[in-house]
């Protein structure tokens, strides 16, 4: 049984709102994000990346940086204004990227699911990565960019969500990136009952932000161990989220590209993958179906095509192309054993196009490039229900959900 509980958001009025918003922390470095936040003081980088406002150079897990987030989320609770919302709220938050559109419940989730496995997980965390984001929520104690759930749809959920956006947005705005946000409240016996329909959907399942959801968790287990009274329905029991249905869910491929050919030329390299599986020269960049893999190699793609039986090993992952990519080509062939720590391989998020991986081939910062096709919401969300973990870097959402509108004080 999975909850999606009203909170009193803290958020910005609607004139401000678009000023406020930005990317989420983890998508841009800090020359991006200074970059991003410049003449904008409202931005809310300033908040979730605040090395931007410190010296070049700084370190950014330094107790510097973790007091000028403070620093500055009290100075735009200020100036924005931030207010918190009068009574809990349940909000629908809708993404529009050109003819793409998907529509979500942003509230808030219990963490108990989240150990207990309601909420299913298919990524495995770096340690620095949640104590930076842990440190920072316990800090300024709240939490500021929601955790992107998904769910399998119920049509009563939908019917509701249709309604509601028949009303007046309460922030409505496209982002210089081109997407158009809007948010409606639904506060009162409306968020009451749109929360209980919830409730026959036994299952949620991160779809992006499994750093987020950790950090929640291990700034729960610090403040509860603070708190002698604690209960268990503080606010810190929970975490930020908005829950998309599956079918509106845009996945994206994660392609990548590999610095040299592991002591081959092109034609050795090529040679060697024709052993294995079947090359077609002159295929399009991008993979129309799976078990497919576009190769782009001095100058030209080729198509490489899994043949049948040729899965990677184990479990539900064994169907997913970049496990094979990863057990078939990767390891044996160019050495690349993990793609976590191997210097010699980058990954080019699919909102950057095959474009991107031709000029890195061309370029020379690369030998190689690999284009998959995007992983199914189906597959990932058998991966998750199997307990297993993604192969590193497999799925790209977008569009993605801005921070600094909807913020859950803990």
């Amino acid at each position: 049984m999975a909850t999606v509980r009203p909170f009193r958001a803290l958020r910005p009025t609607p004139e401000n709102a678009a000023a406020v918003s930005a990317v989420p922390y983890d998508v841009v470095s800090t020359p991006e994000a200074r970059q991003l936040a410049a003449g904008n003081s409202l931005s809310f980088l300033h908040v979730s990346r605040p090395e931007i406002d410190l010296p070049d150079g700084t370190d950014p897990y330094s107790d510097a940086v973790y007091e000028k987030a403070a620093e500055n989320f009290a100075r735009l609770k200020r100036d924005a204004p931030l207010s918190p919302e009068p009574e809990p709220s349940l909000y629908i938050y809708r993404l529009r990227m050109g003819s793409h559109e998907q529509t979500g419940i942003a509230g808030c989730c219990s963490l108990d699911e989240y150990d207990s496995g309601v909420i299913r997980k298919h990524e495995r965390t770096r340690r620095d990565k949640e104590d930076d984001r842990t440190r920072h929520m316990v800090t300024i104690a709240a939490q500021t960019g929601p955790v992107f759930l998904t769910y399998r749809g119920r049509s009563e959920i939908n019917a509701i969500v249709e309604q509601s956006k028949s009303g007046d947005p309460l922030f409505d705005f496209t982002a210089p990136d081109g997407i158009a946000h809007a948010v409606w409240r639904i506060g009162g016996q409306a968020a009451g009952r749109l929360a209980e329909q919830f409730r026959p959907a036994p299952l949620l399942y991160i779809a992006d932000g499994h750093h987020r959801a950790a950090s929640a968790a291990r700034a729960r287990r610090e403040l509860a161990g603070k708190n002698p009274r604690h209960t268990g329905e503080e606010a810190y029991n929970f975490f930020l989220a908005v829950a998309f249905p599956a079918a509106e869910v845009r996945i994206l491929p994660y392609n990548r590209v590999v610095k040299d050919l592991n002591g081959r030329n092109p034609e050795e390299f090529l040679q060697a993958l024709r052993e294995n599986f079947t090359i077609s020269p002159g295929a399009a960049p991008s993979p129309a179906r799976k078990n497919e893999i576009g190769v782009y190699l001095a100058g030209r793609w080729h198509g490489l095509l899994i043949p049948p039986g040729g899965a990677a090993t184990g479990g539900a992952i064994a169907s997913l192309d970049a496990a094979l990519l990863q057990e078939k080509i990767l390891e044996p062939l160019l050495g690349i054993k993990d793609i976590r720590t191997d210097r010699r391989i980058e990954f080019v998020g699919g909102i950057r196009g095959t474009k991107e991986l031709e000029r890195l081939v061309d370029s020379g910062q690369a030998a190689v490039a690999f284009s998959l096709c995007p992983v199914s919401i189906d597959d990932l969300m058998a991966v998750s229900d199997a307990n297993e973990i993604m192969p590193p870097k497999s799925t790209w959402f977008e569009p993605k959900l801005r921070d600094g509108l909807l913020i859950h004080e803990i």
